[in-house]
């Protein structure tokens, strides 16, 4: 039985992280206390009762935390390890867990100082791997993922978490390249939104050859050309330019006006919105789109303030959530702070 919780999210934002993870907990009934600091990149979420924290980790869903990356059950106690033959005191601690695993992660602070972890983490996990199989705690069958977090080389907590409720990427981390023909940076949002939030499935059956989207504050183009690769027609409304090429494709129209005053003349199967505005304005409009029957399904960003970034994102979540309700529309919204966001969240209503 584990009694805390580890939580990656971005640095910065470990307040937020640890205000929802607490609101969840007190759902659940489960008395806990948070420890954390500014800008360490993570929060621990501590049982202060006989209630282990492996319990909870398995009864609130994963995908409902927005500001949480990558999460796992493990005990307070910090590992320290020698400078060499680290293995043998790691395994002596995972053999107590009686279980064993379908894979391992190995993770550190989203950090200048954990991100030169990197390179250590990258060439010791095969050795590790090796080591569980030797042991037979690799399983292909097993529900729950080994996690090694090392705060530096020397020390680390590890814990679990389940394989189909938390990230499957590694520290909840989408890793993209940089498309060489997009117009912009802010296309690896969209395409993240698009991995997170939709199974490949859904990919598939949402966005087909020849659906209409519209994308609000589109330019110079780096959301447009996401949905134009995916062979959809696209009307990018902006009064700043988009990109040459982008309008050689043909996938394009693009019209100089009001993103908060256009309106389709019928219904697109996407709205899209990146646009630098105050997050209830935006949530405002995009509700206006479903309650009018203006779009079937949306991924857009809210820009969030300086102060209260969690009260805010819950206030817009419960303003899309009563007006998609009250116009009798059955639909799903998730939000996450992804890796390639800032100062912003991104949200996804898919309506089936």
């Amino acid at each position: 039985m584990f009694n805390q919780i580890v939580l990656l999210c971005r640095p910065g934002f470990e307040k937020e992280c640890a205000g929802e993870i607490m609101e969840l907990a007190s759902e659940h009934q489960f008395p806990a206390y948070i420890q954390t600091k500014e800008t360490s990149g993570y929060v621990l979420l501590i049982s202060s009762s006989e209630l282990g924290t492996n319990e909870l980790i398995s009864k609130i869903d994963f995908r409902q935390l927005i500001f949480t990356r990558q999460w796992f059950a493990c005990n307070k106690d910090i590992l320290s390890l020698p400078e060499t033959n680290r293995l043998p005191d790691i395994l002596h601690t995972i053999k107590l867990f009686a279980e064993d695993f379908y894979d391992v992660e190995l993770d550190y602070p989203d950090t200048n100082e954990g991100k030169s972890l990197s390179k250590f983490c990258k060439q010791f996990r095969p050795h590790l791997i090796t080591a569980l199989k030797k042991n037979n705690l690799l399983s292909a069958h097993a529900r729950w993922r080994l996690h090694l977090f090392f705060t530096d080389s020397l020390n680390v907590m590890i814990g679990i978490a389940p394989i189909d409720n938390s990230a499957s990427d590694a520290m909840g981390i989408i890793r993209l390249k940089m498309p060489g023909k997009a117009p912009s940076r802010s296309t690896l949002k969209l395409e993240e939104a698009i991995h997170w939030f939709l199974s490949t499935q859904q990919q598939t059956e949402l966005i087909k050859n020849g659906m209409n989207v519209v994308d609000l504050g589109a330019a110079p183009g780096g959301w447009t050309w996401q949905f134009v690769r995916r062979d959809c027609l696209v009307t990018a409304i902006d009064n700043g330019p988009m990109d040459e090429t982008l309008m050689k494709t043909g996938m394009v129209e693009h019209l100089r006006t009001d993103a908060f005053t256009y309106a389709p003349k019928k219904k697109v199967d996407w709205l899209v919105c990146d646009m630098a505005e105050r997050p209830l304005h935006v949530s405002r409009l995009i509700a206006r789109w479903f309650s009018s029957q203006q779009c079937s399904n949306a991924i857009f960003n809210l820009k969030l303030p300086m102060k209260k970034r969690l009260s805010s994102v819950q206030e817009c979540i419960a303003l899309l959530e009563y007006t998609l309700t009250q116009a009798n529309i059955k639909h799903n919204i998730q939000a996450k702070h992804l890796y390639h966001d800032r100062e912003e969240i991104t949200v996804c209503i898919v309506c089936p």
